[in-house]
């Protein structure tokens, strides 16, 4: 098949798929949700993407009626219904199917999964970067549906010619629409804590992890937009691209000044992914 859904035990290809009026998700955004990529048939990082997906249901008290062997299982199951060696991977979860109220209702979840081709892009690119204040709520490590705060942010790039948006709290920056991002600054990778304003990151947990295996020191405190200006290198991050270089902020330039650290992070990255989905 060209791409597959799935919506409560109904398999069929995206645009063909229905959803109740009354799921929740129409009205409030209530659900959460997770994604990857998967390669050669493998889904990459899926024991970490399904234990953060929980994590995220757990804190909106969404019940989930499966376990995550079978959640893993399901997904696996799509993905060879698939034509693509390349897909992107994606289910969420939402509340319920009820008529309109605010307060929860005693009703089963709905389990939602989307698998159709992806593309990565070449890690090479340098990318362009704009920036906004990040007006989202105090939910931020929590992947909800409630996204249009980054819809406006992809909006915003979209509009300038740029890849990604960076999200800032008065001057300290927080993440991106979809991604993670750190710096490099004499030789330290920086990157903001895991608190309530920003995801905690799979592919930003695999740069730390790249950082400690090659003795590249890590810094996990709040950095601001003069030092991200003033950055020898800036990564950002996500499930779709692990380790993208930023090379202008609104037009001016950036990083570009510590090739060799950024390198050794992005190669041992790389190879991680090629090892996992078993890439010659």
């Amino acid at each position: 098949m060209k791409n597959l859904g799935y919506y409560n035990g109904k398999f069929g290809l995206l645009e063909e798929m229905m959803i109740p009026f009354n799921d929740r998700v129409c009205f409030f955004g209530d659900g959460v949700y997770d994604a990857t990529n998967a390669t050669n048939g493998k889904i990459l990082f899926i024991d970490e993407h399904i234990d953060r997906f929980f994590n995220s249901a757990g804190l909106l008290g969404i019940k989930l009626p499966y376990s995550k062997s079978e959640l893993a299982d399901l997904l696996y199951e799509m993905l060879a219904k698939v034509d693509s060696d390349i897909n992107f991977v994606y289910w969420q979860q939402t509340r319920a199917t009820s008529p309109r109220n605010h307060a929860f209702p005693d009703a089963p979840s709905n389990l939602w999964i989307m698998i159709k081709p992806a593309t990565l892009k070449p890690y090479d690119e340098l990318i362009k970067l704009t920036d906004m204040e990040d007006h989202r709520f105090e939910y931020c490590n929590i992947k909800t549906l409630n996204l249009i705060p980054s819809v406006l942010a992809a909006q915003k790039a979209e509009v300038e010619g740029c890849d990604e948006c960076v999200f800032h709290r008065g001057e300290i920056v927080t993440e991106c629409a979809h991604s993670n991002i750190s710096i490099i600054k004499d030789g330290i990778f920086k990157t903001h804590p895991l608190d309530h304003h920003v995801l905690p990151g799979i592919a930003r947990a695999h740069l730390i992890k790249a950082c400690k295996a090659n003795n590249i020191p890590v810094d996990e405190t709040l950095f601001t937009m003069d030092e991200l200006r003033d950055a020898d290198e800036v990564i950002v991050s996500s499930s779709s691209n692990f380790c993208m270089i930023a090379g202008t902020l609104n037009g001016a330039p950036i990083g570009g000044k510590d090739h060799q650290t950024l390198m050794t992070i992005q190669n041992y990255v790389v190879d991680e992914y090629h090892e996992y989905c078993g890439i010659k």
